[in-house]
């Protein structure tokens, strides 16, 4: 029988993958300048995806070295993302 609550624990997880990979490509086109950051929709847009996505962020980036201005943190947080809601899936669904 399938848990309701995994479901939704792992739709949570997929729900913020989604908003990782929405805050690093409105700050990769905010850094190249496609994007206007002092445009207001711009502002709260980016002052809602980094209040969700920075305190995830944090503390992968004091643990990476220093790479010469690439920052490959999303990418870790989300293969930890991606791993947790892969290993809720065959903990609850495979004993």
């Amino acid at each position: 029988m399938l848990n309701p609550f995994v479901d939704l624990l792992a739709e949570i997880i997929h729900l913020y993958m989604i908003c990782v990979i929405v805050w690093t490509v409105v700050v990769t086109l905010i850094s190249f300048k496609v994007i206007n950051a002092y445009q207001p929709v711009v502002q709260k847009i980016m002052r809602a995806l980094n209040r969700l996505v920075e305190p995830a962020l944090r503390p992968i980036q004091k643990l990476l070295p220093d790479l010469g201005g690439i920052d490959i943190s999303p990418i870790i947080l989300l293969l930890l993302l991606n791993f947790a809601r892969s290993a809720l899936y065959s903990y609850f669904y495979n004993l």
